[in-house]
């Protein structure tokens, strides 16, 4: 096959959201648009397309309308307090928290509303934090799904990617892996790769990367927004960071194969510097997926407050590391006892008010907007459909009667030998002697009665407190918990146009950088730790950023 070449205004590397945001916005400034990516056209959207869909707004008619008291200053305090920025490199970093908080107090919304989407009425309270008032956490929720999921986050740039097409105005290139940037008197002019073989792989599952060609293109502005590490495992593990332990030897993979890194040394020989690479957002609620589609699949338990976290010896997790409250805290304890696993321990009761799985695939009713289905999956008696489906077929959860038989279930899964049964019987029978009062000095227990002072959390995050070993609340579930891979906080260093940084912090002309690539935004606007909602949003605003500068600039 004779090489491919092409000529463009602006040429986005990964279509992702925000590869795709950036596209849209140099398009509807009046720009020719290449946008190139390794994987089959069915994966369009990339990441985003699996995601909950989950973003972060401050100050927002949906937190008013439940009674929440948010503002900038409140946020601003938690962000600062969660980043912990504190390195040179944080110079940007910094820059682009501030930039990003008055965008998701002001524009963020506004601007998404006017392409179509809408949010789910209650709010979610993500990482919870549980310290001071300038610690880690959000102080209050400002978890917002949008109605559709993920797939609902994307369809707005891709139809409007898609209709461009049709006008001649884009050109979507799947199969085209980028090998090397291309550098003309310092500047980046383009790039070259690899035509992949077709495939016809379905979305997210592994695709060959067998060449068939080569190509070139000519870009007077490129963007490169192909992702983190989340699926390359062994990078994961030669960057983790000494501050989390020991790196797992097994962990179940929350993102696709094709997330994997591979763009960032190609932007680093053209200039482009990587700061961060040590930040990295994992989380401990991992489940094998009964269904898998992609090597290792995770999905992510999002839990309500209630579950007892036990370590794989069987002791309780200390204050504050309850469910939901914070993911970097609890991954650095449980990396410290010698295992890869943990453990929740509840009851039906708790299952049926609390457990939501992450991803769109999971959530059926929001993703299709379908309100009939999301009035009986989440306000009914009884698991949703996905959690039950798990209940009954994954092989991570137990589900016995008696704690007994459930001890025993979760000694015979692999790992279980290290359990004490007679641990987990003193932490579970001293947690329920708790319950008989309105107080208590069990934090745990005390955060739960805190949590259903918020409507949403009573209404459909957080059971009321009972005994877990009550046979009334059962049966009991035991769920094994392991290491999920997710987002890179770190990444190529920006400007706040998202134009690529080298060494010596000037820009290097012609190559921006967006979304996980850019670690969100100036190479890891979260810092060392995240809010949550904030993935996604941090790929809507670099890839705005990137898209309006990139066609100022051509």
């Amino acid at each position: 096959m004779p090489p491919t070449s092409l000529t463009t205004d602006v040429l986005v590397i990964g279509w992702g959201l925000s590869g795709l945001v950036a596209a849209t916005e140099a398009l509807a400034a009046g720009r020719r648009v290449v946008i190139v990516d390794q994987e089959p056209r069915v994966d369009l959207g990339g990441q985003a397309w699996w995601s909950f869909g989950g973003l972060f707004f401050v100050d927002s008619p949906e937190q008013r309308r439940l009674g929440i008291r948010d503002s900038p200053d409140l946020a601003r305090q938690d962000w600062f307090g969660t980043a912990g920025f504190d390195r040179e490199e944080d110079l940007w970093p910094r820059r682009w928290a501030e930039a990003y908080l008055d965008f998701a107090h002001h524009e963020k919304r506004a601007w998404l509303r006017e392409k179509g989407l809408s949010f789910f009425p209650i709010v979610g309270w993500a990482e919870r934090g549980g310290y001071s008032a300038t610690g880690p956490g959000n102080s209050v929720p400002r978890f917002h799904i949008t109605w559709g999921t993920g797939p609902g986050v994307v369809a707005p740039f891709q139809t409007a990617l898609e209709q461009a097409e049709l006008q001649g105005r884009a050109t979507i290139l799947p199969r085209h892996r980028v090998t090397d940037l291309t550098v003309a008197d310092g500047a980046v002019t383009g790039a070259r790769g690899d035509v992949l073989a077709p495939s016809g792989s379905a979305r997210g599952t592994v695709s060959s990367r067998e060449a068939v060609g080569t190509f070139e293109i000519t870009a007077g502005a490129t963007i490169v927004a192909s992702g983190g590490i989340g699926g390359n495992h062994e990078m994961v593990r030669r960057r983790w960071p000494e501050r989390l332990g020991t790196p797992p030897a097994s962990m179940v993979a929350g993102v696709p194969a094709y997330v994997d890194g591979s763009m960032l040394a190609v932007a680093e020989a053209a200039g482009a510097r990587e700061i961060n690479g040590d930040r990295m957002w994992h989380y401990v609620e991992g489940i094998r997926n009964h269904d898998p589609v992609w090597p290792q699949h995770g999905i992510r338990i999002l839990p309500g407050p209630s579950s007892v976290w036990l370590d794989a010896t069987g002791a309780r997790l200390p204050v504050p590391l309850f469910p939901g409250f914070d993911t970097l805290g609890t991954l650095a304890h449980l990396r410290r006892t010698g295992h890869d696993h943990s453990w929740f321990v509840l009851s039906y009761k708790i299952v049926e008010k609390e457990f939501t799985l992450s991803g769109s695939e999971q959530n059926p009713d929001l993703t299709g907007k379908d309100v009939r289905l999301l009035l009986s999956s989440r306000l009914a008696k009884g698991a949703s459909g996905p959690v039950q489906a798990f209940l009954d077929r994954g092989e991570d959860f137990v589900v016995r009667d008696t704690l007994d038989e459930l001890i025993t279930g979760m000694q015979e899964l692999p790992g279980g030998d290290a359990l004490d049964a007679a641990r987990v019987r003193s932490e579970l029978i001293a947690r329920d002697r708790e319950i008989a009062n309105d107080f208590t000095k069990d934090a745990q227990i005390a955060m739960l009665r805190s949590a259903r002072a918020f409507r949403g959390d009573r209404l459909v995050r957080t059971a009321a407190p009972h005994r877990i070993l009550d046979p009334a609340a059962g049966p009991l579930i035991a769920v094994k918990l392991h290491v999920l891979t997710r987002k890179s906080l770190g990444g190529l260093q920006t400007d706040l146009d998202s134009r690529a940084l080298g060494a010596d912090g000037t820009p290097v002309p012609g190559l921006y950088a967006v979304g996980e690539a850019a670690g969100f935004g100036g190479g890891g606007l979260h810092g060392y730790r995240a809010l949550e909602g904030t993935f996604l949003g941090g790929c809507l605003f670099s890839g705005r950023a990137a898209g309006r500068a990139a066609a100022a600039a051509v």
